[in-house]
């Protein structure tokens, strides 16, 4: 008896599947998804962090804490900051992009064409000199390309860098707990790795969202939101026009190169993205009970602050007043909780390829397999 009703709910069940579809299916008046819990994506795996990752870092490191000291007393030598006037001449003639006034040069950097920082170097402060040159053929101007030209270059000040050496002076100069190199090393390589932990979650959320959003089907777009989104995009951009000091026509030209048609194309293309995207979390939140409260919301606050380097919660939210973007706040805040939760609830499957020689094919044509983990 017992047998028979277990079989009987399977039936009914599968009756049930039948007749309203896939269950994983989501919808109301505005979107469709069809699948958002358990959605696949290839797997991510964190960078390895190397002993060379962590002598790049050092040598950044190094290189922010290094001191500029003017040069009077000796020639020019490669590595130095050289400032000079230059003109350029092919057959007599001055050329376009030849000329140049008060230009920073570091010589040995491989700016210029080859023979030019070669030519400055042993050169003193006052010196003018010719240098004869030839620009490679593969040139991007056809007209300079293999051609011979004149540089007439004044040299006007010499500048040298001096980097500092890692020591356990400098160590202590830098950092809040490494007293000697090797704990600095192991700090630095500590730091990395986190980096690369936090670049490899990023990276599962964004490829977990994009699925979900790839599931997604908008039955049609809620009239106030897109025209409130379009208005804060062209917001935003104004605001930038307004901070360069342009009119906005002159800085999508400028900037953006594009005019105020194709502007706003785009921007009602991204418009219809972002609320997609808004549409398909709250539709989320509500058929999986994501907690979405008034707490949570500001603990997302909070990680804004502090990732973007605002005091607390009351500065990010001025600045967000100040540039007209603050009813979006608590949507990206949503939005980004759930992108969250549907990356913890993704499924990572590993790609494998075999030779077909070996393994053959399926019916479909395939000769690759997946492998599902955690």
């Amino acid at each position: 008896m017992k047998k028979k009703l277990t079989v009987l709910a399977a039936g009914i069940c599968a009756l049930s599947l039948l007749l309203t579809g896939c269950s994983s299916e989501i919808s109301n008046d505005y979107v469709t998804i069809t699948k958002y819990k358990g959605v696949e994506i290839d797997k991510v795996d964190a960078d390895a962090v190397s002993d060379n990752d962590v002598e790049t870092q050092i040598n950044s490191v190094l290189q922010s804490k290094s001191t500029t000291t003017e040069v009077t007393d000796r020639a020019a030598q490669t590595g130095d900051t050289v400032t000079i006037d230059y003109e350029g001449k092919k057959d007599g003639e001055a050329f376009k992009g030849g000329t140049a006034t008060d230009a920073q040069l570091t010589l040995g950097s491989g700016q210029f064409i080859d023979g030019f920082e070669d030519g400055v170097v042993g050169h003193n402060i006052g010196d003018t000199f010719d240098l004869d040159l030839t620009f490679p053929e593969n040139y991007g101007n056809e007209d300079l390309a293999g051609q011979a030209v004149v540089f007439t270059v004044t040299l006007k000040g010499i500048s040298q860098t001096d980097v500092p050496e890692l020591t356990d002076e400098f160590v202590q100069s830098v950092s809040d707990t490494s007293k000697t190199v090797e704990e600095y090393k192991k700090e630095i390589k500590k730091s990395l790795k986190k980096t690369s932990k936090e670049n490899q979650q990023n990276t599962i959320k964004e490829n977990a969202w994009k699925a979900v959003l790839e599931n997604t089907t908008v039955n049609k777009y809620p009239k106030k939101d897109l025209k409130n989104m379009i208005s804060s995009i062209k917001t935003q951009y104004k605001n930038m026009a307004s901070y360069y000091n342009l009119d906005f026509a002159d800085f999508l030209k400028q900037y953006m190169n594009m005019d105020e048609e194709t502007f706003n194309s785009k921007a009602t293309q991204a418009a219809k993205d972002q609320v997609k995207a808004n549409l398909a979390a709250d539709l989320i939140i509500e058929k999986a009970k994501i907690d979405v409260s008034d707490k949570t919301l500001e603990k997302k606050y909070k990680e804004y602050a502090k990732a973007y380097g605002y005091e607390d919660v009351d500065a990010l939210k001025k600045a967000l007043e100040d540039a007209g973007n603050l009813e979006n706040l608590e949507k990206t805040a949503r939005l980004d909780i759930v992108e969250d939760w549907v990356a913890d609830n993704c499924k990572q499957v590993k790609s494998t390829s075999s030779d077909s020689s070996e393994s053959g094919s399926n019916s479909t044509g395939s000769t690759g397999s997946t492998e599902s983990t955690k």
